[in-house]
């Protein structure tokens, strides 16, 4: 009889400075590339892929937030995920405020470098919960102050940020 055929060898993990698709490694979680469509700030397309990229570094403390949240009934949705440097100029040039946006002629942004990804909190089917803001909120009800904002949005946020900063996130 014919020797069996040898198992494949299991795929290298990739380094933590790797950019990969996203979905490849948390494939329940919610994608929704704000700077893709005309749905932000800019009223217009920003880039052309609707892919969420990032450091396997990254992507691995954002599974174990998924995973946590999956726990409870709630999901990650991603607005902003990798953006090319290309993209950054275009936000720059559209709103050149660093509060805001990253100025990119003074290096690459977090966001370019695959290292910051735009979150929301989702129930885990994808249906949208109460949140303080949408995205791309510049007021003042989008900061990490939640006194201004009403319950359920107040606890919803605080999960969503505690259980990014128990994973490793710093907002």
């Amino acid at each position: 009889a014919p020797a069996p055929e040898p198992e494949p060898a299991p795929a290298a993990e990739p380094a933590d400075e790797e950019m990969v698709e996203v979905k490849d490694y948390i494939p329940g979680i919610f994608v929704d590339l704000k700077y893709a469509t005309e749905d932000s700030f800019t009223g217009k397309v920003i880039y052309d892929f609707t892919n969420a990229r990032l450091r396997y570094g990254t992507v691995r403390k954002l599974a174990a937030v998924q995973a946590a949240l999956l726990e409870q009934g709630y999901s990650l949705k991603i607005w902003d995920a990798h953006r090319p440097a290309a993209a950054q100029f275009t936000l720059w040039e559209v709103c050149p405020d660093p509060v805001y946006v990253a100025n990119p002629n003074k290096g690459y942004s977090s966001h370019s470098r695959g290292n910051t990804v735009d979150v929301t909190l989702v129930l885990s089917d994808g249906t949208d919960i109460e949140m303080p803001t949408g995205f791309d909120d510049f007021s003042t009800l989008a900061d990490r102050d939640y006194s201004d904002v009403p319950e359920p949005a107040r606890s919803n946020a605080l999960l969503l940020e505690n259980t990014m900063a128990d994973h490793g996130f710093t907002c």
